[in-house]
């Protein structure tokens, strides 16, 4: 059972909340708030699997709640519930901490979808968002080959060792060792790490394909 914590400032919205993510057998909604402090008190006091999170609560965006909510149960995944579809807004969600960004609009589709992958430690972005996510080019640096910089995007955007092996044309054993440098250069262990560091670089707006074999 995942337990869920929700987040959001109008009782409306909480209640069709609550009923779509209650209506999965395998998910809990164990507290509702209404304000960032009381998100922090449920959080602390249930530990909740995920907090599904309004970006908009009174007193400013939440996303600069978000490090105190993560120090406050850092084995929850946070979620961000939102109307704006502005790159800018999503970016500096997952650079904040947050594993998932779901627009208000396509909640019924894609929140559930959110929620699990989040409880799993996994990103979730909308593939027209996340495509239009990072305005500035990929830097150069770091020390990463052209070949990890392809094996990082596919990484960035969800892909399994097999699936991006497929892709590039690689056999899995040569992605894990590509994967597994990748994680030694940026120092990073954790997808969430790879994904932010992807998104900071610029490297899902790239419109180029990957180079296939080698």
């Amino acid at each position: 059972m995942i337990k869920i914590v929700l987040a959001d400032d109008h009782a409306v919205v909480r209640s069709a909340l609550r009923l779509l993510l209650d209506a999965e057998q395998e998910l809990e909604v164990v507290a509702e708030a209404g304000d960032i402090d009381g998100a922090l008190r449920y959080v602390r006091g249930h530990k909740p699997d995920v907090l599904v999170l309004d970006l908009n609560m009174p007193g400013g965006p939440s996303t600069s709640s978000v490090p105190e909510l993560r120090d406050a149960s850092p084995e929850t995944g946070i979620v961000m519930l939102t109307m704006e579809s502005e790159p800018a807004y999503a970016r500096e969600a997952i650079q904040s901490g947050v594993l998932g960004y779901v627009l208000k609009e396509a909640v019924d589709e894609e929140l559930v979808t959110a929620v699990h992958l989040a409880a799993a430690g996994r990103t979730y972005l909308q593939p027209e968002l996340g495509a239009r996510l990072a305005a500035d080019p990929p830097e150069a640096g770091d020390g990463l080959s052209d070949r990890e910089l392809d094996v990082l995007r596919l990484i960035a955007l969800g892909h399994t060792n097999a699936e991006i092996a497929d892709q590039l044309f690689l056999s899995v054993r040569t992605v894990e060792s590509h994967r597994s440098h990748i994680q030694q250069k940026l120092r990073m262990s954790k997808r969430s790490e790879l994904v932010r560091y992807a998104l900071h670089r610029g490297l899902l707006a790239s419109t180029n394909g990957p180079r296939r074999g080698g």
